[in-house]
């Protein structure tokens, strides 16, 4: 797990381009941390679901999509997801980053860095139900219409592993604060001269 001010001097491909962005107003944001996209690839290696998948989704064609019979196997695929559990290991990680950002307590949301779609959780120590938010998150890559549109897009119902933010607030809160908040910094900037500096 990293910080926001960590996340702006990783790889992309760990903490996504959003989360580096945000590093450089680290300060500026509400408590906030990223799952990097490790994560979600341990809890796929750990619970072996990748064959799982691909026996779940053998029979569909991407060349020739029967959705009657790919509906029944999303919902399927989704119960698979929220029915694995975590390793005890990548658990604690997650309670320790919650309680080293201060997120114990309060809602806080869920999201892919770079897509407005979340999932809101109430945390509440030790954060079992940010951990179930997670989890649907993740589920969420398994619906009709995601399954749906990596077959159109990619020819293929795989999936990349990739990283999440956490931040306090329900979804578009902390956007909307971020916003407010480089305005006045930008204006303050504006006055002082400093514009160009930064």
């Amino acid at each position: 797990m990293y910080t926001l001010s960590e996340a702006q001097g990783l790889p992309e491909y760990l903490v996504g381009a959003e989360s580096r962005w945000l590093g450089r107003y680290a300060d500026l944001m509400p408590s906030a941390f990223v799952i990097p996209s490790g994560f979600e690839e341990g809890f796929y290696r750990h619970t072996n679901l990748p064959p799982q998948l691909s026996a779940l989704f053998a029979a569909i064609r991407p060349q020739r999509i029967d959705e009657d019979l790919l509906e029944p196997l999303c919902v399927q695929a989704v119960a698979l997801i929220l029915g694995s559990a975590l390793l005890d290991d990548q658990v604690q990680q997650l309670y320790l980053a919650l309680r080293n950002a201060e997120l114990g307590s309060g809602p806080v949301h869920l999201r892919r860095p770079g897509v407005r779609h979340s999932q809101l959780a109430q945390a509440r120590v030790p954060g079992t139900e940010v951990l179930h938010a997670l989890k649907r998150l993740w589920a969420d890559d398994w619906t009709f219409v995601a399954v749906l549109d990596r077959l159109d897009t990619s020819g293929s119902v795989a999936l990349e592993a990739a990283p999440v933010l956490v931040i306090r607030g329900d979804a578009g809160q902390p956007d909307a604060e971020l916003a407010t908040r480089l305005k006045a910094t930008r204006a303050w900037m504006n006055a002082e001269g400093l514009v160009g500096l930064e």
